[in-house]
């Protein structure tokens, strides 16, 4: 049996690609409920929510939100708090999965070295790796002094994922040779374009177009059908 350094990688993203939501929404909607964060920040993600449900408005513009509101409410909440919530959301939610990536983790676990990659926060990003069994996970990373978060955001593993993937590879001794890797947006472009396999799953209308130019493998899960266009 192959080590797993010896083994080719899968690169996944998360949000959208394995998880039906987002992490980092999940997090959000948690931490009001269960009191960390006030109740205003129903009000503050509101607006663009319902802008993207009733499709006026982006998902992007959705996310990027929920982005700007959970990083101005974090600063001076616990971390065992965040930590607490986080584990919690992933026992409840952990299931919340497509079927054709569960599937195809399971498969790729016996002979792949499992990673993703998320813009949503580490702390859930890990809690997630426990449940899927990933080898490693990358995720934001929001600064902490004395037991609190500050507020400042000190790694985004979104912004740049082929140049994390790289430094990962080089710092464990990893080639990309039978690599597949798996992303929903065009911003998975750059990773997916180091990869033996790239695969488009459910993309959004500018991925689409991408994947198709560059001949990739486009997969949609639609309910309980899954089919390549």
């Amino acid at each position: 049996m192959k080590t797993k350094k010896q083994q080719p990688i899968a690169i996944f993203d998360i949000d959208g690609t394995i998880f039906r939501s987002s992490l980092l929404i999940e997090l959000t909607k948690s931490l009001v409920s269960f009191g960390i964060f006030p109740k205003l920040v129903h009000t503050e993600i509101q607006r663009t929510e319902q802008r993207w449900l009733d499709r006026k408005g982006s998902y992007e513009e959705y996310l990027n939100q929920v982005i700007k509101v959970f990083s101005k409410r974090l600063k001076g909440v616990s971390v065992n708090d965040v930590h607490r919530i986080s584990a919690l959301v992933i026992q409840e939610e952990k299931n919340r999965v497509y079927t054709y990536t569960r599937d195809l983790l399971s498969r790729l676990r016996k002979t792949h070295r499992l990673v993703a990659i998320s813009g949503s926060p580490e702390v859930i990003v890990q809690e997630f790796q426990k449940a899927w069994k990933f080898d490693d996970v990358f995720g934001t990373i929001y600064e902490s002094h004395a037991g609190v978060y500050t507020g400042n955001v000190t790694f985004v593993a979104s912004h740049d994922k082929s140049s994390l993937l790289k430094e990962y590879c080089a710092s464990n001794g990893l080639r990309l040779t039978r690599s597949i890797g798996v992303g929903d947006t065009e911003t998975d472009i750059p990773f997916l374009e180091l990869v033996s396999r790239p695969v488009a799953f459910n993309p959004n209308r500018k991925f689409l177009h991408a994947a198709r130019q560059k001949g990739w493998a486009v997969v949609v899960e639609r309910k309980d059908v899954v089919y390549t266009i």
